[in-house]
Parts: structure tokens; C-alpha cells; sequence
């Protein structure tokens, strides 16, 4: 428990930080006077003042955020006041200090990547046959388990990737693989059959298949800090490409709403993730960090990217868009906000093992 404890911390405290930090810095370089500065929501636990900034920390650690002098469209100002407010900077400035915050998380997953892949290499799966489906085209054509596949067609093959890569691209074309078993080299001709099999998101798809698993073997590739750098842009591009996707199938139902998690699962989640090793620790991160960054910038009103839609809007006609719009739409986010963070609570304690908390509790009651 302590360690799901310290975890949960760990990787909401530093994330929450990255991001308010983010909208702080660019607030401030733009000459925005910053009233606020608080990780967590709620009522101050601790914190102090400097200059025209308080610091604080609030009680409820499941968020953030930073309030900035004339944030409040109706809020009442001297003209000393509105030289330094957020209503009145120019809309790039306005735009710029909203992007900051998912901007910093993405900084701030390619960093976390770059120095785990830079210290720890590249994990990949080698292309070695873990098991052969039953009267598939593999066990057909007399692959075995344990087999490594070198090349396809002649072309070199360095991990699991490229080899599914390879027979997609190929689609129901025989294939010639060259196979490394034991201290032999073998040759042999295989034709994929087409398959519907399931995506990631659950959709029914057809794919050429030979009818193989990974053996889950993993290679270290070590590499230079600039590779290092180009794959951890893969890697955010990546993750940032599978979540939007992911939102859009939630969208479209093709994702049920019981498989979402909030922050007990985060917690879970973490918790593990450190058992494994501080790397892995790191690497959920990053890969929460970016998942943070592109729901931020969804265009949903409250949340950052809904600010900068309008901001945008007001760019291209040249006048803010009117207040009482912009209070209806804020209501609605706030509402579909709330209702989604009812539906991954619940989902979160659906997931709870009740058998222990139930005799957690009694325990505590018997003392």
C-alpha cells in the first residue's frame, strides 16, 4: 500500500507540477500577473507568498492550476491592473499561455524517454516464434517454436515489428522466409492466409496471418543520445496519435465506457509499475504525460483546448467571442466533465478486489 501511496504521488504531483509550471512561466513571460500558483484543489494545506504569487498546496491532489490577475472577465480593474491581466494581453499571448500546459507535458514525456532510452536502450521484441496456431499456414509450412526469422523476401528482419510489418505488406503473396533454428539456417515458402482477427480497439478487421506468437523475447538496442531523442519523438507521437484514436472510439461507442479508469487506476497502475523498477516507473510517466497533454487539448469547453478554440475563433474574426456564449459552453464542459469523472470512479471501484476491502474494514472495526 505505502508504495501504490508514494507511486501515486510520484506521478500525479511531478505531471500536475509539469503542466501548471507550463502555464505559469509563460504567463509570466508574457507579463501576466500571476495571483496563484497551486497544486491541488480545495483548501490551502500549506504554502507562502512571493512577490504577487502565493504558493500553495491544496488538500484535493487531482489537479491543479494557476489564476492569473483579470482571468475573470467581469472581474472589476484599476488601469495599473489591466496593463499586467490576462483579459487584456493580445490573444497570442492568451493562446500561448493555455498551450503551455499540454505543450510541457509533451516536453516533458520526450525528456523522460530520451533519458531512459538513452541510459536503459531501446526495448524491442526480437522476431522469435513463441507458438504456431493449429492448422495455420506457420505449421503448414513447418515453422517451430523457437525459431527465429532473419530475413522475408530477402529483406532483413531485426524485430517483431518489422516482421508483422513485412507479412501485412505483403498481404496473401507466398512469402520466403529465411529461418535461424538452433546452430541451422532453413528456408522456407509460406503463404499468410487472410484472417479477421481483432484490432487494439476492438473492431473486427481482415489481415493476411501465418498463424504465429511472439516468444516475448526482449532486445537492448543502446543508442547514441540523438537517437535516443528521435525515438522518444516516435514514442510521443505515437502514444499522442493511440489516445486521440482511443477518444474517438469512445465517441463512436466502439470502446465501451467500463473499460475507462480514473486515478484508482492510475494508482494501481503505478503502484505496479514501481515494483517493476524505477525505469518502468519513469516510463508510465511519460506515457501518462502524454495522455494528459492530448486530453488537455481536446476542444472541450473548461478544459485548456476549449479555451484555445475560442481564442482561436476570436483570432480569425477579430472580436472576442461574446460572454454569454462562452458561460453556456463552459456549463456544458463542466457537466460532461463531471459525468465522465462519475463514470471512471465507479468503473475504478467496480474494479476493487471488495473481498479485501470488506475484511480491511472489518478488521479495523473489530480494533
Amino acid at each position: 500500500m505505502l508504495i501504490i501511496l508514494l507511486s501515486t504521488a510520484l506521478v500525479l504531483g511531478v505531471l500536475i507540477f509539469v503542466h501548471e509550471l507550463g502555464h505559469f512561466l509563460v504567463a509570466k513571460r508574457s507579463g501576466v500577473t500571476v495571483l496563484r500558483f497551486s497544486l491541488g484543489f480545495g483548501p490551502k494545506l500549506a504554502g507562502f507568498t512571493r512577490g504577487n504569487t502565493e504558493y500553495r498546496l491544496s488538500l484535493i491532489p487531482l489537479g491543479g492550476y494557476v489564476k492569473m490577475l483579470g482571468e475573470d472577465a467581469e472581474e472589476e480593474l484599476s488601469p495599473e491592473e489591466k496593463a499586467t491581466s490576462f483579459s487584456e494581453a493580445s490573444v497570442l499571448k492568451r493562446l500561448a499561455i493555455v498551450f503551455a500546459g499540454p505543450f510541457s507535458n509533451f516536453i516533458f514525456a520526450i525528456l523522460v524517454f530520451t533519458l531512459i532510452f538513452a541510459f536503459s536502450g531501446v526495448r524491442e521484441l526480437a522476431p522469435v516464434i513463441g507458438s504456431i496456431n493449429p492448422g495455420s499456414p506457420a505449421q503448414s509450412a513447418g515453422i517451430q517454436n523457437g525459431d527465429r526469422v532473419v530475413s522475408i523476401d530477402g529483406k532483413p528482419i531485426r524485430t517483431w515489428d518489422d516482421l508483422s510489418e513485412s507479412i501485412e505488406a505483403h498481404g496473401a503473396h507466398p512469402l520466403k522466409l529465411l529461418i535461424k533454428r538452433g546452430a541451422s539456417t532453413i528456408s522456407l515458402t509460406i503463404t499468410p492466409a487472410i484472417s479477421k482477427v481483432k484490432n487494439l480497439f476492438g473492431e473486427t478487421e481482415s489481415r493476411p496471418l501465418i498463424g504465429i506468437t511472439s516468444a516475448e523475447e526482449l532486445m537492448v538496442k543502446h543508442v547514441d543520445p540523438f537517437t535516443a531523442c528521435y525515438y522518444a519523438l516516435a514514442n510521443t507521437y505515437g502514444y499522442s496519435k493511440l489516445f486521440f484514436q482511443a477518444v474517438i472510439k469512445i465517441i463512436e461507442r466502439v470502446i465501451p465506457l467500463k473499460t475507462l479508469g480514473g486515478p484508482i487506476l492510475i494508482a494501481q497502475m503505478a503502484g505496479k509499475q514501481a515494483r517493476k523498477g524505477f525505469v518502468d516507473l519513469l516510463n508510465f510517466m511519460a506515457v501518462i504525460s502524454v495522455n494528459l497533454a492530448v486530453l488537455n487539448l481536446l476542444p472541450v469547453p473548461i478544459l485548456d483546448g476549449g479555451h484555445i478554440f475560442f481564442f482561436l475563433i476570436e483570432a480569425l474574426l477579430g472580436r472576442p467571442v461574446s460572454l454569454k456564449k462562452i458561460e453556456i459552453a463552459q456549463k456544458v464542459g463542466l457537466v460532461a466533465l463531471l459525468s465522465l469523472m462519475v463514470v471512471v470512479f465507479y468503473n475504478d471501484l467496480m474494479r476493487l478486489n471488495w473481498s479485501l476491502i470488506t475484511s480491511w474494514v472489518g478488521g479495523l472495526w473489530a480494533k
